[in-house]
């Protein structure tokens, strides 16, 4: 019997998988003739059940008119192991034991493995530890970035080197950055082959970060940093996994906003659950050991909104202590072109905006809780289940069960419970360490466990959870979406399209549609179908791009579309 299987989110293009990693997985699966009595997700051939199976989807119930389709709703956590000498992909399929007894498996993809890039040979400039300096640059404001090189050429610490990984800015700012740092041989300058984002910019970065170096420290494009930053760090680090110190704020042109980074909320960088909720830990002040580097890379896969200070934190919490300077070391610039602000990074919400959320349309407060189920609960569950695949043993057992807790809070009531105390010793003052996330965190969860409770055969009028995730489960930093829907729903058909830029990719030309339905394919998308061919018959290179989602198709479409006129052997 054949399963009827599709994702939400699209499995990545390549993998690096390193010492262990996770992929979250979620979709709808359901059989025509039988029920499901479980799932699980095939990795290798290593069977792991999903969190979730048989989860109410009323959009597919509403596209397919197919009872079986309402409770389709699946997703789970692919625990990957390290790859196997020469092995050059993951298999990754989904089982599903049905009602009648009878297994059935189909195959979600083979996803090729990817080779980390070549750390750099960069030599010595000077004596004692070597540092190295990961940058990442991206169209950078250039009397900014000429301030941060000339920040750190100052540095009291002499020895160390400097590796910029440029994510694919223009021609013209590109040559800009290599003019600035063209007669130091400290700088080392690669430039992506393609966009990367700034996360998995900064997992090159780190890449390239030369084997012979002692320590790394991170650097944004467009701080300042204090002649002692290098000096002071490597002086104090001592036995700690990783040390950071204060910050000053300032806006473009050096005026003072404040004084320290700590001025909103308390710093914490000793417990590792406010620590895995709330990120307390800056990449431009830190410094840690180059050891480190073995657990933190590869970083999780980018299918979340992650931050790479986030992820390094909770590696050097969770396998040691982490080190605090209580003083500025750099200056934090702040300008509009910052991924995160210092105002949006330490933002909690005010008893006043969280009485008007209780006033908010009941429906509209449900969403937001699903929203922060698959985009926060589940990003940390993911962190969560890396961190014990990579570290296992060598987290201090205390630590392993914060872990453990946090990761039965998607199946448990009584982590649950110890969330939403947290959470209220937020809102009530008695702790400002992680901005009131646990009570997020608590909605979210719980939006979980009645999405279970609730679910039925058939909708019900009262009571109809859905659990159909996000468009995208990694939002723009800062981004938050409109309340009602329909404005929604406009504001993701006007939403800039996130574009891949390569500079290896062959000219062509994009033609954009907005979806391909058979059901309605009339004059117009025929149209557009000749001209694509046309100009491909005269020697351009095309390409045809939905732009919305595109329903199920049946396996003979292409077939179904040349049999228009003018369109054979489209």
């Amino acid at each position: 019997m054949s399963l009827v299987v599709q994702l939400d989110a699209p499995l990545p293009a390549e993998l690096a998988v390193g010492s262990g990693t996770a992929l979250f997985v979620v979709g709808t699966c359901f059989a025509r003739d039988a029920g499901i009595a479980s799932l699980s997700l095939l990795v290798d051939g290593d069977e792991q059940p999903v969190m979730a199976h048989g989860m109410p989807r009323l959009d597919l119930l509403r596209a397919r008119d197919e009872p079986a389709s309402y409770r389709s709703g699946f997703w789970g956590i692919a625990r990957i192991p390290a790859a196997a000498d020469g092995a050059a992909a993951v298999e990754l399929r989904l089982r599903a034991r049905l009602a009648t007894g009878a297994d059935a498996t189909v195959e979600l993809g083979r996803i090729p493995l990817a080779a980390a890039p070549a750390p750099l040979e960069v030599a010595a400039p000077a004596a004692g530890p070597l540092v190295a300096i990961c940058m990442t640059t991206y169209e950078p404001p250039l009397e900014l970035l000429a301030r941060q090189l000339g920040s750190i050429r100052e540095q009291t610490h002499p020895n160390w080197v400097c590796v910029i990984s440029d994510d694919c800015s223009s021609p013209e700012r590109f040559a800009a950055i290599e003019a600035a740092i063209a007669d130091d041989p400290r700088f080392v300058l690669s430039r992506s082959p393609g966009r990367l984002g700034f996360y998995r910019n900064f997992e090159r970065a780190l890449s390239l970060a030369p084997a012979a170096a002692d320590y790394v420290a991170l650097a944004d494009q467009d701080d300042a940093w204090h002649p002692d930053k290098l000096a002071t760090l490597v002086a104090e680090v001592g036995d700690a996994r990783l040390i950071y110190s204060d910050a000053r704020v300032i806006d473009r042109d050096g005026g003072v906003i404040a004084e320290t980074y700590w001025g909103r909320r308390s710093n914490n960088h000793s417990s590792l659950l406010s620590l895995l909720v709330a990120n307390s830990v800056t990449g431009a002040a830190s410094l840690f050991p180059a050891a480190l580097l073995a657990d933190a890379l590869p970083f999780p896969p980018a299918q979340f909104a992650h931050f790479h200070d986030h992820w390094l934190a909770l590696v050097a919490l969770s396998l040691g202590d982490i080190a605090f300077v209580d003083r500025p070391l750099y200056d934090y610039v702040q300008h509009g072109d910052a991924t995160l602000g210092h105002a949006a990074a330490n933002r909690m919400p005010d008893m006043r905006e969280r009485l008007a959320a209780v006033r908010r349309d009941p429906h509209e407060r449900v969403r937001m809780w699903r929203m922060h189920y698959y985009v926060d609960a589940c990003r940390l569950l993911q962190f969560a289940a890396i961190l014990r695949l990579r570290g296992g043993e060598r987290i201090p057992a205390a630590k392993r069960r914060e872990l453990e807790r946090f990761e039965r809070a998607d199946r448990s009531l009584l982590p649950l419970a110890a969330l939403a105390a947290r959470g209220l010793q937020e809102l009530l003052g008695r702790r400002r360490e992680t901005l009131g996330a646990e009570w997020m965190l608590f909605h979210a969860f719980a939006w979980r466990r009645l999405l279970s409770a609730s679910a039925r055969d058939r909708p019900t009028r009262r009571l109809r959870l859905d659990s159909l995730p996000p468009t995208v489960l990694d939002p723009r930093p800062g981004a938050r979406a409109p309340a009602e829907p329909v404005v929604r729903r406009l504001g993701d058909k006007i939403a800039p399209l996130r574009l891949a830029v390569r500079d290896d990719a062959p000219r062509r030309v994009n033609l954009l549609i907005p979806t391909i339905d058979l059901q309605h394919f009339f004059a117009g998308y025929i149209g557009k179908f000749n001209f694509a061919r046309r100009l491909a018959k005269r020697g351009v290179r095309v390409r045809i791009v939905t732009v919305d989602p595109v329903g199920e198709l049946p396996l003979s479409w292409r077939r179904d579309l040349e049999a228009y006129s003018g369109l054979a052997g489209l």
